[in-house]
C-alpha cells in the first residue's frame, strides 16, 4: 500500500479554557513522511493538539496547514486523515471487514473497490482471512490492528494516533511498537503519534515533540532529546535520571565544594542540575582518570532486574546533602564477586563527555 504524504505546518496554535491554557502558542513543522511523536505527561496538551489536527477541537488562534492548504476551518471528515483512537472506537455489531470498510462506505466507494481495499488493508496489518469475524471475538491486539486497518483503508496522506497501544500488555505493546514503525515506513504516511510513554516515543519516532503545561518544551530526535535535554523537566521525564544540584560561577561547576567537569560550555552563573543517567555511571576503577567525574557513597541496595543489576547508592555530596544515585550495570559484565556488598563504601564514575547540566 504505497502512498504519498503531506507536510504539516502548525503556527501559533492556542487553546484556552477559561483561564487555563491547554495549548499556548504552539508552532511546529512536521516533515512529509515523518513519524512525529507528541510526548508529555497527562494533561500536558498533547491530545488537545492532536484533536486540533484532526478537526475535533477548534483552537482560539493559530494556523494549521496540510501541505499548502489551510485546514483550520475544515471539518474532520473533509481533512482526509486516518485516525486511530485510544479505545479503538470499533462498531461491536459489525464484522471486521464491515468496520474496516466503513470509511469507504462513507465516501461512496463501490462495493467491489471497498472489498479490494479492505482485503489489502487487512493483509497489511496481518489480519488476512479474518474479515468475517465479529469484533468481540478478537483479542486486544487484533482489535488494535482492525482500528489501524480502518484508518489506512482509504490511503490517507496523514495518520493520527492517540495512545493506540495503551490497553495492551507490555510484551504485545513492545511488539506492536516495532510493527507500527515498520508499517509507517511501508505506507509512507505522515504520522503524528500521541503517547505519555517515554520508551515508546524513543523506540518509534523520527522526532519527538515534548509538551508540558500546553507549551512546547523541546523538539528533536530521540537521541537529542535523551542525550541533551534542554531543562530539568525533560531530563527527569525522559528515561531514568538523578538530578544533582550544581552551582556554576565563573565558568566553573561545583557540587558542594567539589569541582566537576562538564561537556558543555558554562557561560552563565547560577544554580543548575547535573543529569546522571543510571546506565552512564559505573563503579570507578582503582586508578582515576582526568576525563571522569567521581562521587563517593555507600551501597544501599542491589537489585537483580534480569538483563541488568541496579545499584542504589546513598551519595554523600561535599555539601553534606544526602541523595540517592542509581547505577545500572549490564548483567553480562556482572559476577557476584565484582559487586560491592550492601553497606560497603563505593566510588562511582561518570565520564566528562556524559556530564551535562540543565537549568
Amino acid at each position: 500500500m504505497e502512498n504519498s504524504s503531506l507536510n504539516i505546518s502548525i503556527k501559533n496554535v492556542t487553546k484556552k479554557y477559561d483561564e487555563f491554557y491547554a495549548l499556548k502558542d504552539i508552532s511546529l513543522d512536521i516533515t512529509s513522511g515523518e513519524f512525529m511523536t507528541l510526548l508529555g505527561p497527562s494533561g500536558s496538551g498533547k491530545t488537545t493538539l492532536l484533536m486540533v489536527l484532526a478537526g475535533f477541537t477548534n483552537p482560539d488562534y493559530g494556523s494549521v496547514k496540510f501541505g499548502e492548504e489551510e485546514v483550520i476551518l475544515k471539518p474532520p471528515h473533509l481533512r482526509g486523515i486516518g485516525m486511530v483512537f485510544q479505545n479503538y472506537a470499533l462498531f461491536p455489531h459489525m464484522t471486521v471487514e464491515q468496520n474496516v470498510g466503513y470509511p469507504q462506505k462513507l465516501r461512496g466507494v463501490s462495493k467491489a473497490e471497498t472489498s479490494r481495499t479492505v482485503d489489502e488493508a487487512l493483509e497489511t496489518v496481518k489480519l488476512g482471512g479474518l474479515g468475517h469475524r465479529r469484533v468481540d471475538e478478537l483479542s486486544g491486539g487484533q482489535r488494535q490492528r482492525v482500528a489501524l486497518a480502518r484508518a489506512i483503508v482509504f490511503k490517507p496522506k496523514i495518520l493520527l494516533m492517540d495512545e493506540p497501544l495503551s490497553a495492551l500488555d507490555k510484551k504485545l505493546r513492545e511488539e506492536m511498537q516495532i510493527e507500527l514503525r515498520q508499517l509507517h515506513d511501508t505506507l509512507n504516511m505522515t504520522t503524528v503519534y500521541v503517547t505519555h510513554d517515554q520508551k515508546e516515543a524513543l523506540t518509534m519516532s523520527d522526532r519527538i515533540t515534548v509538551i508540558n503545561g500546553g507549551e512546547l518544551m523541546q523538539l528533536g530526535t530521540p537521541n537529542e532529546i535523551y542525550e541533551h535535554p534542554e531543562n530539568g523537566f525533560i531530563a527527569d521525564f525522559i528515561g531514568e535520571s538523578t538530578l544533582l544540584p550544581v552551582q556554576v560561577k565563573n565558568s566553573k561547576a561545583t557540587i558542594g565544594k567539589t569541582e566537576i567537569k562538564v561537556a558543555q560550555p558554562l557561560d552563565k552563573d547560577g544554580n543548575f542540575s547535573l543529569v546522571v543517567r543510571p546506565e552512564k555511571v559505573f563503579l570507578a576503577p582503582s586508578k582515576k582518570k582526568k576525563d571522569e567525574n567521581y562521587f563517593n557513597g555507600r551501597l544501599l541496595d542491589s537489585i537483580f532486574q534480569g538483563e541488568s543489576q541496579l545499584l542504589v547508592i546513598d551519595l554523600e555530596s561535599a555539601g553534606g546533602e544526602a541523595q540517592e544515585l542509581r547505577v545500572r550495570i549490564p548483567n553480562q559484565s556482572v559476577t557476584d564477586k565484582a559487586l560491592p556488598a550492601i553497606g560497603e563504601k563505593v566510588t562511582i564514575a561518570l565520564k566528562v563527555a556524559d556530564s551535562y547540566v540543565v537549568s
